[in-house]
């Protein structure tokens, strides 16, 4: 699919500009017609992102052809999803529409998708360059946003080729993040729509490349606490782990639990989970240096355990369990060194739909806590001064995005398919 050129309306005094719109109406021709007049004054924006609820999906075409006859955006990407999200409230269980706009000056915008490339593009040299092709990858490349129906993508295998074909940039990094998540509307194929521009997909994969003078910075919080100590596979096959530091793996797996508390053996009925180092070369390891896996299951005759990853002798693992108060306090650090850097002008939420009233006593945890962070757009230096606000309706960051049945966000310098876990992707001049 071709870039889109820069907006050549955008002059140079233009700044970079965001805005969020959401509609709770169970007519999807109201709905459209509500989020058209709240963006409105933005303008004609150069990317509209689209969410709408499970409750609208057989309208979600003509909702996307709606806003796009309204709005003219020089891309539009959407999907149905579980529950929308938009400023500081994530609409669960109730009808809901949610959009952002984003007017970019001088970005260049090239949305893509998945019938611009065969699925069974082959493995190696050939997808890599596939792919590359997909994202307009270039030294500029800024971010790739990508929504795709869990039921016939092969993300466990398309992203890790999408890692390999970013192209280096000036300081000799892959250019440009890797984020997304998996449409949540559908419970089997063919039930989730996807929207691109005027077209209208029940399958496959949507996306957006944006490079040029934009910064994008991704925090992706798995909400997950360590026990036990780090620990080296001695023994691994596929996705089974034999040993550990040279001992059988369920043996060292039952002296970890062993020591756990009361409260810590409860919260083993949320799942244990392996974090897999993905950068052996640190001195010391915190909670962003661990990608997080299921513990598929365990074997008592054998002593191996079984993770939802592909293991290898070397790698460095703990074990995690997680609750709400980390999955809390996992957020808020994240957001805490963002802060650093300023509000964005805007922020694209893609969360778990294990998360929200699955996971948390109170509504709304993830959209207010970003909220939260940014309230009252206060420098860096001062907000660290402080204990944290509640966000209490004042200014807010321009939020929206939904729950996933998947999330797709970087730990370390690759990006990875995501289980239980908060991806927020901020936008910066």
């Amino acid at each position: 699919m071709e870039q889109q050129s820069p907006n050549p309306q955008a002059g140079p005094t233009q700044r970079l500009a965001f805005r969020h719109a959401v509609s709770t109406a169970a007519d999807a021709g109201v709905a459209a017609m509500e989020l058209a007049e709240q963006l409105r004054p933005l303008g004609r924006p150069d990317l509209l992102f689209v969410f709408i609820s499970a409750h609208h999906t057989e309208q979600a075409g003509e909702i996307g052809l709606a806003l796009g006859r309204a709005l003219e955006p020089g891309a539009l990407l959407g999907t149905t999803v579980d529950a929308v999200i938009a400023g500081a409230r994530e609409l669960e269980r109730t009808p809901g529409v949610c959009a952002l706009a984003a007017r970019l000056p001088g970005v260049a915008v090239h949305p893509y998708c998945s019938e611009s490339v065969e699925h069974s593009a082959a493995e190696g040299e050939e997808g890599v360059r596939a792919m590359r092709d997909l994202l307009g990858a270039s030294p500029a490349l800024r971010a790739s946003i990508l929504f795709a129906d869990p039921f016939s993508t092969p993300l466990t295998r398309m992203v890790p080729l999408l890692n390999q074909a970013r192209l280096p940039d000036r300081a000799g990094r892959p250019a440009g993040e890797i984020v997304g998540g998996m449409a949540s509307g559908g419970a089997k194929a063919g039930e989730n729509t996807l929207l691109l521009n005027n077209r209208v997909l029940h399958s496959g994969f949507v996306g957006v490349s944006l490079s040029g003078p934009i910064r994008v910075d991704t925090v992706v919080s798995q909400g997950c606490r360590a026990i036990g100590g780090n620990m080296i596979i001695t023994k691994a096959k596929n996705n089974a782990i034999f040993e550990l530091g040279g001992r059988p793996a369920l043996d060292v797996l039952r002296d970890t639990l062993d020591i756990l508390g009361d409260h810590e053996r409860e919260l083993l009925r949320r799942g244990l989970f392996v974090g897999r180092v993905v950068s052996e070369f640190k001195d010391h390891y915190g909670r962003g240096d661990y990608l997080i896996r299921n513990v598929a299951g365990v074997n008592p005759q054998t002593n191996i355990i079984a993770v939802h990853d592909l293991v290898r002798v070397g790698q460095t693992v703990r074990f995690h369990i997680r609750d709400a108060q980390t999955a809390d306090e996992d957020l808020d650090l994240l957001l805490n060194a963002q802060q650093l850097y300023g509000a964005p002008a805007g922020v694209l939420l893609i969360t778990c739909t294990g998360r929200g009233l699955n996971l948390f006593d109170n509504r709304h945890h993830d959209a207010r806590a970003i909220q939260n962070a940014f309230a009252d757009a206060l420098p860096g230096p001062e907000r660290a001064k402080m204990g944290r606000v509640l966000h209490t309706g004042g200014h807010a960051v321009p939020l929206a995005g939904f729950f996933a049945a998947g999330e797709i966000g970087p730990v370390g310098d690759a990006s990875y398919l995501h289980g239980h876990s908060a991806c927020a992707v901020m936008f910066r001049e």
